[in-house]
């Protein structure tokens, strides 16, 4: 199977001294990802947990949401022309009796490991395909202090084995009400990472994951706040800017958004009712 890192020569320039020397860097190889034998989307990802990625795609896309929906996931052989395995397939199986959704050459689609899935759904596709709703009163079961959310980052930081020593991957973690790391993934795109995060919790039985914290290095994108939703997720933290759809979105769903969570500050876009927050003052 592939591996996570792989090493190249670069050349190193330090105050006008040049070496060559090996680098480590973050592998970076195709993920086919089938339904039930036919051809769903390509993503570009690092290897490894490629069957959670697998599920928590699919958990984005309204197809899973429970274990016992899942029939199996496989390599698919035969994927060289000598009939060997890449390991860059894969193939989803669903249980008898769920539904599977219509795969047109439309719908088929190809994400990049930065992008997640470029131009495609509106608030209106994930409202009516969100399997859970989140509680949006002031009396949400699920809490957080600002205190905890906010040594998260360093906490994520700490778990990045990988980046550690490639300095190339994303990180998404799942964290309990009191800080507690549940779970981490790394990638190198940000939206794979949380696929993989989601996809071990719904093979674990885990969804919705009603009381947990998705912690994401870089920004908020839609396509994260989407995925949190899918899953159930109440709080979405990020330590960069979120994009406007994503504060639509967050507003809409009554996702918990916070983004620029850095240090001791950070900037709650939707959801204040989990916070523990004193009264803002308004600026101009």
């Amino acid at each position: 199977m592939g591996r996570v890192t792989a090493r190249r020569n670069v050349i190193r320039i330090r105050d006008g001294a040049v070496t060559t020397r090996p680098d480590t860097l973050v592998v970076e190889e195709p993920l086919e990802i089938r339904l039930d034998g036919k051809p769903l989307a390509i993503t570009m990802r690092t290897p490894g947990d490629d069957f959670a990625l697998a599920a928590g795609f699919l958990v984005s896309e309204g197809v899973l949401a429970s274990a016992d929906e899942l029939a199996n996931i496989v390599y698919c052989a035969g994927a060289t022309d000598d009939g060997g395995n890449t390991y860059n397939v894969v193939d989803v199986r669903l249980a008898d009796g769920v539904p599977v959704p219509d795969i047109t050459l439309e719908r088929n689609v190809y994400t990049t490991s930065s992008c997640g899935l470029c131009g495609k759904a509106s608030l209106d596709a994930v409202r009516t395909q969100a399997r859970w709703a989140l509680d949006t009163g002031p009396e949400a079961p699920f809490r957080i202090e600002p205190a905890t959310l906010a040594a998260l980052p360093d906490r994520l930081r700490a778990a990045q084995r990988v980046f550690e020593r490639t300095g190339g991957l994303h990180a998404a973690a799942l964290f309990g009400a009191d800080g507690e790391l549940l779970d981490i993934r790394e990638d190198v795109g940000r939206h794979n990472a949380v696929d993989k995060v989601v996809g071990r919790a719904l093979q674990q039985g885990l969804l919705p994951l009603s009381s947990a914290v998705l912690m994401v290095s870089g920004r908020a994108s839609f396509e994260l706040a989407q995925k949190a939703v899918m899953a159930g997720i109440p709080v979405l933290a990020a330590v960069s800017a979120p994009s406007s759809l994503a504060v639509d979105l967050a507003a809409e769903t009554g996702l918990t958004l916070v983004g620029f969570l850095r240090g001791n500050s950070m900037n709650v876009y939707a959801g204040e009712h989990r916070l523990a927050l004193p009264t803002a003052t308004a600026t101009g």
